[in-house]
């Protein structure tokens, strides 16, 4: 709960920073707030003290909001994303944009939204948690003002996020007329009881199931609900699309988890089973054939977004295994937030230098810079699930939490969809190392000493995960 009130407080003060001159402090404060929130999420500030230690038991705003190790680890996932993100914003800074007090304001709001949508006890806290994570994110996509493509992406996010609201509500709505309470508890044990304790209201409770699988599927790029992904992601600023495509996606499947774990669990699975198995096989069909037709590197990581989405759709499937499903979402999280953030800071970078974002902007990056191409290396082998990297047992333990369960033909066809993957990220590769640098493009990109930090401690984590991966087991011990 500190962390929620931490960050809203500093996104509130942050906004009385836009009147100083100078943006150059605003950046520096904001790292240390988020530096602040993921210490007090590791050491478990919550607990320190008997008084606060009873108050966590009983749970926040009338057991609304409960702080338990998932919703820990996943508010400690969430948070570091955007601690490492943000230093790729320092062309903000250096173009005094008059906005950025307000951009990074928005960032920590969502923030607020994302620990919301993983520690909810109750249905309205989980949609006031999604609410406030897409109105920052509708206001950020269009940031780029002067840039049509920005206007168009946060026109078009807007309009089909207000569309996938009104569903998901619809859907709350449903489900609390079948159950008569929003608490997620009370909620599950009135949906396992439902069909035989009163049968007329049982298909109000299937129809208000499924809504809430398309609004939750349109937040985390699940197809046929992915349609404004590309399109938002190639308009919106790289450093929002970036925020975007890792911190959104943890938010949203790791409450999508609880949901269906909890309330939705038991004898209701095999309903909604057969539905989020289709939105598997089309989300990872969708959203690697599509990466392979790409020519801007933006658009191929959209659909890569997308194709990932599907790969964490598997552990949903899988949910019956328990731990093994939580503990391959949380794994799989973490990989994935690292390398994307990785990706897209680099190319943030040499889009700021070089103005392109297609793969001829990667041209010659290894003869001018060779961290930026061994960062955007290691970044595409992570993705595509490379052995010795962080992504390989990520979709190593998601095949393994499905196989469990026997999804042996979805572990063959997400395996089969992987292998298209390694294709397209390929791409940037070759661009990097194997080709000479457009006219123009020749010279260096600029990189801070920060972001170079931050690209190492990236490349590091990665490499690290990929080759001791138990170093995280028993992160997320919960029943």
């Amino acid at each position: 709960m500190l962390s929620i009130i931490l960050l809203s407080v500093s996104g509130l003060a942050n906004l009385f920073l836009g009147f100083l001159r100078s943006n150059r402090l605003i950046l520096p404060l904001v790292l240390l707030v988020l530096a602040a929130v993921l210490a007090i999420n590791i050491f478990d500030v919550d607990n320190s003290s008997a008084a606060l230690a009873e108050w966590a038991r009983t749970g926040y705003l009338r057991n609304m909001l409960f702080f338990d190790q998932y919703a820990r680890v996943f508010t400690g996932v969430i948070v570091l994303t955007a601690l490492l993100l943000l230093p790729f914003s320092q062309h903000y800074v250096q173009d005094d944009n008059p906005n950025l007090a307000e951009f990074y304001s928005l960032m920590l709001f969502s923030l607020v939204g994302a620990i919301m949508m993983v520690s909810y006890t109750n249905i309205l806290i989980l949609f006031l948690g999604i609410e406030t994570l897409s109105i920052a994110m509708y206001v950020l996509a269009g940031s780029d003002k002067s840039n049509l493509r920005s206007n168009e992406a946060a026109l078009k996010y807007f309009l089909m996020g207000s569309f996938a609201t009104g569903i998901l509500l619809f859907g709350v709505a449903l489900l609390y007329g079948a159950t008569g309470t929003f608490d997620l508890m009370q909620m599950g044990a009135a949906i396992r009881a439902l069909p035989t304790a009163d049968a007329t209201l049982a298909p109000m409770m299937y129809v208000g199931i499924l809504l809430m699988l398309i609004g939750i599927g349109f937040k985390i790029s699940a197809a046929p609900f992915h349609f404004w992904t590309p399109d938002v992601y190639e308009g919106a600023p790289t450093i929002f699309t970036g925020f975007m495509s890792t911190v959104v996606k943890t938010a949203g499947v790791a409450g999508f988890f609880k949901l269906l774990v909890v309330a939705f669990g038991g004898d209701t699975i095999p309903f909604w089973l057969p539905t989020l198995t289709t939105m598997l096989v089309l989300t990872l069909l969708i959203g690697n054939v599509g990466a392979v037709a790409q020519t801007s590197v933006k658009r191929m990581l959209a659909y890569s977004s997308i194709s990932h989405a599907g790969y964490l759709l598997l552990a949903l499937v899988a949910l019956r295994s328990g731990m093994l499903s939580a503990n391959a979402i949380f794994f799989y999280s973490l990989a994935y937030s690292l390398a994307t953030v990785a990706a897209f800071g680099v190319l943030q970078l040499v889009q700021n230098q070089r103005q392109r974002e297609d793969y001829e902007g990667l041209n010659g990056l290894a003869r001018t810079n060779p961290l930026l191409a061994l960062a955007m290396t290691i970044s595409m082998l992570s993705l595509a699930g490379i052995p010795l990297t962080a992504g390989f047992f990520g979709k190593f333990q998601l095949f393994n939490a499905a196989a469990q369960e026997g999804y042996i033909g979805l572990i063959v066809f997400a395996v089969v969809m992987s292998a298209i993957g390694i294709y397209y990220y390929l791409r940037p590769i070759i661009a990097m190392y194997m080709r000479p640098a457009v006219e123009g493009a020749e010279a260096p990109v600029p990189v801070t000493g920060l972001q170079s930090v931050v690209l190492v401690v990236l490349m590091g984590l990665t490499v690290l995960l990929g080759v001791l991966p138990g170093l995280l087991d028993g992160v997320l011990n919960v029943q």
